[in-house]
């Protein structure tokens, strides 16, 4: 008997129902007979989707044993296998080796791609979670309000700590049901730092989370005239390619304003596209075409499959048809923190080979690799795309955004799984956050330091400065991920 087996090669198959097994990267080869058309089982139509997409794009494909290509031996056991795992989340999860700290599913592609596009759900509230010096309990701080939502129409700001969600203590048991469950609406009680420890007030903050809230990544964009020196400072928290063009505006207006040095800060930006972090990059070093930026790198299975042209990223020279605007810099200076993932952590990797890159504040997340979403569009190796929507199974809303490659810098190097540590160490005090985009808030005020070689201000006693727990933007469709906004094609 043959072995039940996978061939690379692309393989197109006939529709025999809407839950026929459709082989787009592979050809089931079982027993004497060659007929592909056989239909899989309702149930388990979701796993079947899953289990294919990973058994092709998946970067640790070849190191998953229940992933290999012969790992069945008839198409029953195949499918007995799916079946095995009622709950497509649990089955995708299986799928993963443990180093994959980051691939996911969601039940509903609508909801992530809107995510992906910077649209969610959201009472624009954006904050981290810290523990308590000892024991369960931990609080929250503001990091900041985006624009045109409920928080911002509230009592509340940047800085403010609370320690309980209708009138209960937050814990590492409740936190996530508290904040992050089926309730809309929620009063969050607000509380003060006393000797280094969260106290309980009597203020209290109702807010209720909507569906549409567009949130610009570009938070501020500010040139800052420092003792002479003309300095950029771009609080940017997302690579949200809907904002490209924006982007390019802001780095045309510092050069108007005659900027000499850039700030960038993603303390709190958790990724995004790739093309964005390419195309901001570009504004940063300038436009210079034969200069490669990233190289992917993907799988063993399917890395000869693609054109090696296709596979380089080089500086761009236009945003949407439009000249780039770019500051030409040979330095810059970025905040980063533990919030700092993926394309974030791609700039300043990818810009390292061509430009000073001077980190101030605190150790990223360390992840190096990017993600495609794929959904059930087996003729279009499962990679989702707009243009082909109707084409999407249609009992099958499910996604995955899995870990499918790594972006190598034009050196070679990609090897920041640990996070990229700071120049200059220093981690945000939530006791005092300062407000951003003012000199005098702490991590920008260090950068100014070193740009202007002033003397460091007085010591300012430290009240809170543990690192997190977790964070807002954790509990998004997207996390901290990092996507290609257009996916090579298979040969």
């Amino acid at each position: 008997m043959k072995k039940f087996t996978y061939n690379n090669k692309m393989h197109k198959r006939k529709y025999k129902t809407s839950y026929s097994i459709i082989g787009v990267a592979f050809l089931f080869l079982y027993g004497c007979n060659n007929d592909d058309d056989f239909t899989v089982k309702e149930d388990i139509v979701v796993q079947n989707f899953m289990w294919r997409a990973m058994n092709l794009w998946y970067f640790w494909q070849q190191d998953v044993e229940d992933l290999a290509d012969n790992r069945f031996n008839s198409e029953k056991e195949y499918q007995d296998y799916l079946a095995e795992t009622s709950d497509p989340d649990l089955f995708y999860k299986s799928l993963q080796v443990e180093e994959d700290r980051f691939s996911f599913s969601n039940e509903d592609y609508t909801t992530l791609v809107n995510n992906l596009s910077g649209v969610s759900k959201s009472n624009g509230l954006e904050f981290g979670l810290v523990r308590y010096p000892s024991g369960q309990n931990i609080f929250g701080y503001v990091r900041y309000i985006i624009p045109n939502s409920d928080a911002a129409g509230k009592d509340i700001e940047r800085g403010d700590v609370f320690n309980r969600v209708n009138g209960v203590q937050l814990t590492l048991d409740n936190y996530v049901s508290l904040l992050f469950g089926d309730n809309d609406t929620y009063t969050l009680g607000l509380g003060t730092f006393s000797n280094g420890s969260v106290m309980d007030t009597n203020e209290e903050v109702t807010l209720t989370k909507f569906e549409g809230l567009a949130e610009n990544p570009i938070f501020i964009a500010k040139t800052l005239d420092v003792q002479g020196t003309k300095v950029a400072y771009l609080m940017y928290n997302g690579f949200t390619n809907e904002y490209d063009e924006q982007l390019n505006n802001a780095f045309g207006e510092f050069k108007a304003n005659g900027a000499t040095e850039l700030v960038l800060d993603f303390r709190y930006n958790p990724g995004g596209s790739v093309n964005s972090s390419r195309l901001l990059a570009s504004m940063v070093y300038g436009t210079n075409t034969n200069d490669l930026y990233i190289k992917q790198r993907w799988n063993n299975k399917i890395q000869e499959q693609f054109d090696p042209s296709d596979l380089e990223d080089y500086f761009a020279n236009t945003v949407d048809d439009k000249p780039l605007n770019t500051l030409n810099l040979s330095k810059a200076y970025v905040i980063t923190s533990a919030r700092t993932a993926s394309a974030s952590e791609l700039l300043i990797n990818g810009l390292d080979p061509y430009v000073n890159m001077i980190k101030v504040g605190d150790t990223t997340t360390g992840k190096n690799e990017f993600s495609i979403t794929m959904v059930d569009d087996p003729d279009n190796s499962y990679v989702y795309r707009s243009s082909r929507e109707e084409n999407i199974n249609p009992d099958n809303s499910w996604a995955i955004q899995p870990l499918v490659g790594r972006n190598e810098n034009s050196v070679g190097f990609s090897d920041y799984t640990d996070g990229i540590a700071p120049n200059i160490y220093q981690r945000e005090d939530y006791g005092n956050l300062g407000v951003l985009g003012e000199e005098t808030e702490p991590l920008l005020a260090r950068c100014l330091e070193e740009i202007t070689g002033a003397t460091a201000k007085g010591f300012t006693p430290v009240i809170y400065n543990k690192k997190e727990l977790t964070g807002s933007e954790m509990f998004t469709a997207v996390k901290n991920n990092m996507w290609l906004d257009n996916p090579p094609r298979l040969k």
